[in-house]
C-alpha cells in the first residue's frame, strides 16, 4: 500500500500498492461460536507475540512481483541486519519481477524496484517456476490482485508457504478458489494487510476494552478501475474493523459519494461496524472501537515490521496467524459493499455474495485446470 505520511507516526504506505460449497456451509455455521472468542482476544497468534525465532540458516525467500514498495520495504527489513527494524529468520534470495501492463502504476515501478533489491543481494529470475527451484517460502507480492491466483497455483503444487499480500485477489471469487485450493493441497496460506498488526488494534482485539460493542474505522480508499472498489486500498481500514471486530458480519449497506464511501456492516448478534473511505481531504488512518470497559483508538499504522514478524513465524512454523473464515468474510464484506453501490444503497447480505463467489470459484479453477 502506498500513500502520504499518516500524522504524528511511522510514514504511511503508498497507495495502489477454499472453501467447497459444503466446506462453506460449515464455515457459516461455525461462525456464531467463534465470535465470541474472537472478542476477547483469546487466540495468542492474533496478540503482539514474541519475536520469530533466529535460524542459525534463515529461510530461504522469494518474492513475486517487484511492482509495490512492500517488495522493497520487505527485502530490507528481512535482509539488512543493521537496520534498526530487522526482522530475523528469513532472507529474500530470489525475485520474479513482473508488472501488470494495464496498471501504470504497476508497471513503471518495475524497473526502480528490481534494482533496488538486487543491492540485497537477492537474484532476479525470470520465471515463477525458475523461483520455486530457490526459495523455502514464498511472498506474492504482485500489487494487482487479479494474477494472483494463477500465480499462486505453482506455489500451493510445490508445497512453498505463502503470504499473499493484499488484496488477496482481484474478485471474491478468487479469493475462494485460492483458500479451496490450499486448503486441499493442504499448503498454509494467509494474507493480512499490516494494519491488522498495530499495536493499538491488536490491544482491543485482545481484550483491552472487554467485549467489543461496536467499531468505526478509515482509511484512504483509492480506487482503482480493475478491482472492486474496496479491494485495492479500502482493505487496509476494512481490515482494521475486522480485526476488533471479528467475523459474524451478515449484511452490508453502502454510501457512495465521489470523494467518499460509508459502509456500514450488521453483525449477527447486533452490533454495527463501519467503515469511511477517504478521497479527499486529509486521508489518514484511525478508527475508534467501543467496548464494555469504554473506547479506544484503533487502525493506526505501525510501518511494517510488525506484519513481518508474524509473516516470519508463519514461515517457520506454518500456523496461520489470520483464518481464512476471517479473511473471506473481510472480502466479502467488501464484494457486499460493491453489490450495495450497484443496487442504489440497498442492504445485501454476505451469504448471497458468497453463494455467487463459490459457483465461479469452481469454473474458475476448473478452467485453469487446478482442481
Amino acid at each position: 500500500m502506498k500513500a502520504s505520511p499518516a500524522r504524528g507516526g511511522a510514514a504511511a504506505p503508498r497507495s495502489g500498492d477454499a472453501l467447497g460449497g459444503d466446506g462453506m456451509q460449515a464455515v457459516n455455521a461455525a461462525m456464531g461460536s467463534m465470535v465470541a472468542a474472537v472478542l476477547v482476544g483469546l487466540s495468542a497468534a492474533w496478540t503482539t507475540a514474541a519475536e520469530p525465532a533466529a535460524n542459525e540458516k534463515p529461510i530461504r525467500v522469494g518474492i513475486i512481483g517487484l511492482d509495490t514498495s512492500h517488495s522493497t520495504a520487505f527485502t530490507k527489513l528481512l535482509n539488512d541486519t543493521a537496520d534498526g527494524q530487522h526482522v530475523a529468520g528469513c532472507r529474500v534470495v530470489a525475485a520474479s519481477p513482473k508488472g501488470s501492463p494495464d496498471i501504470e502504476s504497476s508497471v513503471s515501478r518495475v524497473p526502480e524496484y528490481t534494482a533496488d533489491v538486487k543491492k540485497h543481494g537477492v537474484e532476479i529470475v525470470d520465471s515463477i517456476p525458475a523461483l520455486l527451484g530457490q526459495v523455502d517460502a514464498v511472498l506474492l507480492e504482485t500489487n494487482d490482485g487479479r494474477p494472483h491466483l494463477e500465480q499462486v497455483i505453482p506455489v500451493l503444487r510445490a508445497g512453498k508457504r505463502v503470504f499473499v499480500d493484499k488484496p488477496i485477489a482481484g474478485s471474491l471469487a478468487d479469493a475462494v478458489a485460492i483458500h479451496r485450493l490450499a486448503a486441499k493441497r493442504g499448503v498454509p496460506l494467509f494474507s493480512a494487510s499490516s494494519l491488522r498488526f498495530a499495536a493499538g488494534t491488536l490491544a482491543v482485539r485482545s481484550g483491552s476494552l472487554g467485549a467489543v460493542t461496536g467499531a468505526d474505522t478509515y482509511s484512504p480508499c483509492a480506487l482503482e478501475p480493475t478491482h472492486p472498489d474496496l479491494f485495492w486500498y479500502g482493505i487496509h481500514g476494512v481490515e482494521s474493523l475486522f480485526t476488533v471486530m471479528g467475523p459474524g458480519c451478515t449484511s452490508v449497506t453502502r454510501t457512495h459519494a465521489a470523494d467518499f464511501d460509508q459502509v456500514t456492516g450488521l453483525w449477527e448478534d447486533g452490533r454495527i461496524g463501519t467503515f469511511r473511505g477517504i478521497r479527499r481531504g486529509a486521508a489518514n488512518f484511525g478508527g475508534v472501537a467501543f467496548g464494555e470497559k469504554g473506547s479506544a483508538p484503533v487502525g493506526a499504522f505501525d510501518g511494517y515490521r510488525p506484519l513481518l514478524v508474524e509473516v516470519v513465524k508463519f514461515f517457520q512454523t506454518g500456523e496461520v496467524p489470520v483464518s481464512p473464515e476471517e479473511t473471506l468474510q473481510i472480502y466479502a464484506f467488501m464484494e457486499a459493499a460493491d453489490e450495495s453501490k450497484r443496487q442504489g444503497g440497498k442492504r445485501v447480505t454476505l451469504a448471497e455474495v458468497m453463494e455467487t463467489a463459490e459457483a465461479e470459484a469452481t469454473k474458475r479453477l476448473a478452467a485453469l485446470g487446478a482442481e
